[in-house]
């Protein structure tokens, strides 16, 4: 929840600035500019977006386990403070070895070969921590994540792509021509405009929900209804009720976007938390890389229909991989290693 609450505040921040610099680009720059030069400007918040990361605490429980207690503890006051909340009663204590104090420094005496070795050794943990995504413990939450995550990033990255395509006054089929005088149509940067707004909303439904409804049921709640919300885009559409259902259909897609990014490292142990995660982002990202190629073709081929049915169908497919999953992290506590795992819940976060 600690780290879910510093996200929240980036993500918040982040949306601000971009709102507030696309508004000013809209006014000021596309009349005027190309749409290479409104990528290059709308790239600004998230530039600036890295001198906040400062302000973001570390976590109390690595903090923890590398026995800096005091810290740890300072950065649980805080918490408090801004949650205008007391700590509980009681000492805070490490119950764990892993790793040494990163203040303590190597020797200036060690061979470079130490560096050598240490970058084998970080290679071989590196590898371990994979192949132990695939144990049997494992192995069934694993595939449903990646499954999750490309399903997620597939139709998050097809929601915007039809955006442009289903934006068109007409609502006909695109061709070469008539997209690019639409890309000149100040029209058609309004509506991504208003699409791209419902991110806001949907990261506050998704903090509201998560918590109070669970992790799973937050996901499976904000599919169905992103699948709800493009159904109708099967049929032609007043072009106020397209944009109003690329709105809500957006809204969904970030949300369940928000909440597997939490989801997933609270799945995993420790010992390979950061390597699951990692993986099953990367996963994602093929899903979004392979989205513009299948959306591009059956557009081309005046598919539209065919491609929203798609986008629904790996949608439903997401929600089956939220249902299998084994457990609900939400409430519970995170595992430090596999072997002190739950063998019914595998790793509990």
């Amino acid at each position: 929840m600690t780290s879910f609450y510093c996200k929240k505040k980036l993500f918040l921040l982040s949306i601000f600035l971009k709102v507030t610099v696309f508004l000013y680009l809209l006014q000021m720059v596309l009349p005027r500019l190309n749409w290479r030069w409104l990528l290059a400007f709308s790239s600004l918040p998230s530039i600036a977006q890295l001198f906040f990361y400062w302000i973001v605490p570390e976590s109390p429980r690595y903090l923890s386990m590398k026995g800096r207690i005091t810290e740890a503890h300072n950065i649980l006051e805080k918490i408090a403070q801004l949650n205008q909340s007391k700590l509980p009663p009681g000492m805070l204590v490490s119950d764990s070895t892993i790793g040494l104090d990163e203040e303590s420094a190597p020797s200036k005496y060690t061979p470079l070969l130490s560096s050598t070795r240490k970058l084998v050794s970080d290679f071989k943990s590196g590898f371990s921590s994979f192949v132990m995504l695939f144990s049997s413990k494992l192995i069934r939450t694993t595939l449903l994540l990646w499954l999750l995550f490309f399903g997620n990033a597939f139709s998050y990255y097809g929601i915007i792509l039809l955006t442009s395509e289903l934006s068109s006054e007409e609502g006909k089929c695109a061709s070469t021509v008539l997209l690019s005088e639409n890309l000149r149509d100040d029209s058609l940067y309004i509506n991504v405009f208003i699409t791209s707004l419902a991110e806001l909303p949907g990261i506050l439904l998704s903090a509201i929900i998560v918590d109070r409804f669970g992790r799973k049921l937050s996901m499976a709640f904000m599919f169905v209804l992103a699948c709800i919300f493009l159904l109708p885009l099967v049929f032609h559409q007043h072009a106020t009720l397209t944009t109003a259902l690329l709105f809500g259909a957006r809204m969904c897609a970030i949300g369940t976007f928000t909440v597997a990014a939490i989801y997933a490292p609270e799945v995993y142990p420790t010992a390979i938390r950061a390597t699951g995660a990692g993986v099953a982002n990367a996963v994602g990202r093929i899903g979004g890389m392979v989205c513009p190629l299948v959306a591009v073709g059956l557009v081309a081929g005046c598919h539209l229909k065919e491609a929203i049915i798609l986008f629904e169908v790996v949608i439903v497919i997401s929600v089956v991989c939220v249902l299998l999953f084994p457990f609900e992290t939400s409430g519970q506590e995170l595992s430090d290693s596999l072997a002190a795992s739950d063998p019914k819940q595998v790793v509990v976060g």
